[in-house]
């Protein structure tokens, strides 16, 4: 990897050596069982409430209102699952309750949205439009009587459409039903505060954000209706059961306040990099299409998401990765899907544009020179490919 330009940071990001010698002492010293009594344990007990205190001093939150978790898709469906589940059985005539998400959250919101769909709870997907963005009044007529929660990601994963959630907080509480949102690609680039965003869950992922990975959290907000999904222990207040990944917490905490530390800085230069990026990948190649917001207040600075007409976006990568380029066609987790992106097809783009597009996600480790090589690969690729297609 050392000699890689790394372009693929909205899927994962490098443990930043600084959260690693933070938790590495914790993985050899802190070894202790925290539900235990003795010292060793009280010890892990000690170290995991600071952990807490810190992600909860970064989102405005209180210490009690923090779930850890194995990451972003255990969180998800925690969410999904257990509001809905606590909104059954918390119904005296049995019915079944129903969620209002969009056609554009992650796999880990759709496919949990479907799962309940197909065992009896209602699901109400509402649209986008061209750029990607959830129109907030779309929500509203969506939520009904039975509704128990609306789930809307923060920040789009794939065209880094940036959501009008503190709109759409505004509807949910309105209305009186819970928001979730899924932040994952949030964290060093968006501001996290809880009340300002008026959600009542939230989903982060520790090695979004340069943590470790197999952790995230969810924030749950005092009073919010939830039935407890994984049993089988005591940990987190009987809320998640498992013994809890100390070293992993550690971590995920140090990223966490290293992220909101540096955010104004980091925000600026991804910012700087992806519109370098874009200027010269349209200055170098034709017949090209740049997908999402067109403003930076609806835009994460991190993610340009272009289509290459004429080209298949899976044979650019390859090509790029001969180069010594990482980028990607999508989310990470629908790696190895066939079907074209679910997101660029609720934007309007036909199969053969989604199929032909390539999302590049700029991070701490990119420098102008490498998005001036980046340029010259990727306008070379597209030639050639362009160009063995055409004496086909």
């Amino acid at each position: 990897m050392t000699d890689t330009i790394y372009l693929d940071h909205a899927a994962t990001t490098p443990l930043d050596p600084d959260v690693g010698r933070v938790m590495f002492p914790h993985a050899l010293q802190t070894w202790g069982n925290p539900s235990s009594i003795y010292q060793a344990g009280q010890d892990a007990r000690a170290v995991l409430d600071d952990a807490r205190r810190t992600v909860a001093a970064v989102l405005g939150a209180s210490p009690s209102e923090i779930v850890f978790t194995g990451g972003a898709t255990e969180s998800d469906n925690l969410a999904l699952s257990g509001v809905a589940w606590a909104a059954r059985l918390g119904n005296p005539d049995g019915s079944w309750p129903h969620i209002v998400t969009s056609a554009i959250e992650h796999s880990a919101v759709l496919e949990t949205a479907e799962w309940l769909q197909r065992i009896g709870f209602e699901v109400t997907y509402v649209p986008c439009d061209a750029r990607g963005l959830v129109d907030p009044e779309s929500i509203r007529p969506a939520v009904r009587p039975e509704t128990c929660l609306i789930s809307v990601m923060f920040a789009n994963n794939e065209v880094g459409a940036v959501q009008p959630i503190a709109e759409i907080g505004r509807i949910a509480r309105a209305t009186a039903v819970p928001l979730h949102i899924d932040a994952t690609q949030a964290p060093g680039l968006l501001p996290l505060d809880m009340d300002d965003l008026g959600v009542d869950l939230m989903t982060l992922s520790a090695h979004k954000f340069y943590g470790p990975k197999g952790v995230g959290l969810l924030y749950v907000r005092t009073g919010t209706s939830i039935a407890w999904q994984q049993h089988g222990g005591g940990q987190e207040s009987g809320r998640r059961g498992g013994t809890e990944n100390v070293a992993g917490i550690v971590g995920l905490a140090a990223a966490l306040d290293r992220a909101e530390t540096y955010r104004p800085e980091y925000a600026r230069r991804c910012r700087e990099l992806r519109d370098q990026l874009r200027a010269g990948l349209a200055g170098a190649i034709d017949d090209i299409q740049v997908n999402g917001p067109s403003t930076d207040e609806r835009r994460l600075p991190s993610i340009l998401n272009v289509t290459f007409r004429g080209v298949q976006g899976e044979t650019l990568l390859l090509n790029l990765d001969m180069q010594g380029v990482a980028a990607s066609a999508g989310s990470a987790c629908t790696t190895g899907n066939s079907e074209p992106s679910h997101v660029l097809l609720a934007m309007g783009l036909t199969d053969e544009a989604a199929r032909s597009t390539v999302r590049f996600s700029v991070g701490r480790s990119n420098t102008p020179e490498q998005i001036d090589e980046v340029v010259d690969i990727v306008a070379e690729s597209v030639a050639r490919i362009r160009s063995l297609a055409r004496t086909r």
